[in-house]
């Protein structure tokens, strides 16, 4: 049997969850898999995510090698898909998700709530900097970009107080000891499909789409579709700042918020049924916050490219 290629961006966080996909695939199918390093413009371009197309700029250059067949098949971090469908590529499986919450790294080991007034907090999320003002409304979100370690570097420098990152990405990368603070979702709403990971193929490869359902999680599969359809139904631009969680074996109970940019207003609202009827809580929620005036936080869509504005990598 041939080897397997497997399509990653080089940065450590995206190396390390595309090789714990492809460990999974050799142990539960006996197929080798050999990582192939993509570099894509979100990873050579220093402007801010929002200037340069969302982060659905470190989907294409994988999905391109999947296409022309430099890949077999891509690994992303599930936030980074923009939820309109592409043509000639297929979701074949999201695995078991890891932690979804918001994680603080702080000077000093503090929490938020111990940061002096007016700290500086880096994050390249307009989610986060906005749930952070709501949180505090004194404290001052910098954009920043980045790997994690780059980010992390600038707090311990003291260029920046403290910096938000996602906890499943530090845990990947084996930095939970810098962790000073966790944001549970009644506190930060985590990002449609945070700390899941997306696996996708050709849609012409039935074979392969077959194979790569061996690590498809269904509870995990069922919880980030509910919240990607609520994050396309608003048609949110990647600027906006939205969150969404859902969770639930019998019952999925999806979560969402819209927030103004500047923490001065949000709308939240839920919505829950059958993990089967994921796709229509997310549509049906995102109806509830619309009729509620969620329109007015958010930015002009790109249809083409939404997705949920954070940039963990």
């Amino acid at each position: 049997m041939s080897i397997l290629r497997l399509g990653t961006r080089r940065s450590p966080m995206a190396m390390t969850q595309s090789r714990l996909v492809a460990e999974a695939v050799t142990r539960l199918t006996g197929r080798e898999v050999e990582l192939v390093g993509i570099t894509s413009q979100g990873d050579v371009s220093s402007e801010q995510l929002t200037q340069i197309g969302g982060t659905g700029v470190f989907v294409s250059a994988l999905r391109t090698a999947l296409l022309t067949g430099e890949v077999d098949f891509a690994v992303h971090s599930l936030k980074d898909l923009p939820t309109g469908a592409a043509d000639g590529i297929t979701l074949a499986a999201v695995p078991a998700r890891d932690d979804p919450r918001d994680a603080l790294v702080a000077a000093g080991g503090v929490k938020l709530a111990d940061l002096p007034h007016g700290a500086r907090i880096g994050t390249g999320s307009p989610r986060r900097a906005a749930q952070l003002l709501l949180l505090r409304a004194d404290l001052r979100p910098v954009p920043v970009r980045g790997n994690a370690g780059t980010r992390l570097a600038r707090v311990e420098s003291g260029d920046l107080e403290a910096v938000v990152l996602g906890h499943a990405g530090l845990s990947r990368i084996g930095r939970l000891d810098a962790v000073t603070q966790i944001f549970e979702p009644d506190e930060m709403l985590p990002a449609a499909g945070q700390g899941a990971l997306a696996v996708e193929c050709g849609s012409s490869r039935e074979d392969l789409v077959a194979l790569l359902a061996c690590v498809d999680d269904p509870a995990s599969s069922a919880a980030t579709t509910a919240e990607r359809s609520l994050l396309g139904a608003l048609q949110a631009g990647c600027a906006a700042p939205v969150g969404a969680y859902a969770a639930g074996t019998d019952v999925l109970r999806l979560r969402g918020l819209v927030v103004a940019a500047d923490g001065g207003m949000a709308l939240r609202g839920s919505a829950s049924g059958s993990p089967a009827m994921a796709e229509a809580i997310g549509r049906r929620l995102a109806d509830e916050l619309l009729g509620r005036g969620a329109g007015r936080y958010m930015a002009v869509p790109d249809r083409g490219h939404i997705s949920s504005g954070d940039d963990d990598k």
